[in-house]
């Protein structure tokens, strides 16, 4: 059985929201923040929330400031960061604390992950650069985590497909997905199939980090 919670706080920059679902016998927490283009309920936030809890990992959706204000356009870097890093100093959880988030939610986890005290970060479409200019590159960003991190990368993502990133990249490869980790509707494997890609990986990177 899993429970859902929702609590707004202050930040630097405006309130901000916190959507927890959590597992009746938690063995780790996995703090997820959305992306420039969309908010929580972006596709593959649905997902894990949905099916990491049954796991046993308790999900945290962090609504950034600009989105629960309603305003369309993402601040920059350095207020993206202050405001993820408000948020997650609300959270106490008594078990390892991964962070991790989708597209530009990614590289905030990538930059504040290891300061927050995670265990390892969990980058969904990580946007290595922006479309059609690799040279843009954001790897440094990536590799400068400080803790493992996994990258869950869509096949066909203009991003960056998995065989632009580092060789030493700890990656899950979704076949035929997009940067929203998305598949068209006769692709096969189908979206359910690539949807249990999505959880099945990410809890295997979670479990072996704390050791389960």
């Amino acid at each position: 059985m899993t429970t859902l919670a929702e609590a707004t706080y202050e930040t630097p920059y405006g309130p901000g929201r916190l959507v927890s679902r959590r597992s009746d016998r938690p063995w780790a927490t996995l703090v997820l923040t959305h992306g420039a283009g969309g908010g929580i309920e972006s596709h593959d936030l649905e997902v894990l929330t949905r099916g990491l809890p049954r796991l046993g990992v308790g999900v945290v959706r962090v609504e950034m400031p600009w989105r629960t204000a309603g305003r369309r356009i993402a601040p920059a870097p350095p207020v993206l960061d202050a405001s993820f890093t408000a948020l997650v100093d609300h959270l106490r959880p008594r078990v390892p604390l991964f962070v991790g988030g989708r597209s530009a939610g990614a590289r905030v986890a990538c930059r504040r992950g290891r300061a927050l005290g995670a265990v390892g970060v969990v980058a969904l479409a990580f946007p290595l650069h922006p479309p059609g200019k690799p040279d843009k590159t954001r790897v440094d960003e990536l590799l400068g985590a400080g803790v493992p991190t996994l990258v869950v990368q869509g096949e066909r993502d203009p991003f960056g497909t998995p065989p632009e990133f580092p060789v030493s990249t700890s990656m899950v490869v979704l076949p035929g997905a997009d940067h929203a980790l998305k598949v068209g509707k006769r692709a096969v494997p189908d979206q359910a199939a690539v949807d249990a890609m999505l959880v099945d990986g990410v809890h295997t990177f979670l479990r072996r980090r704390v050791g389960r």
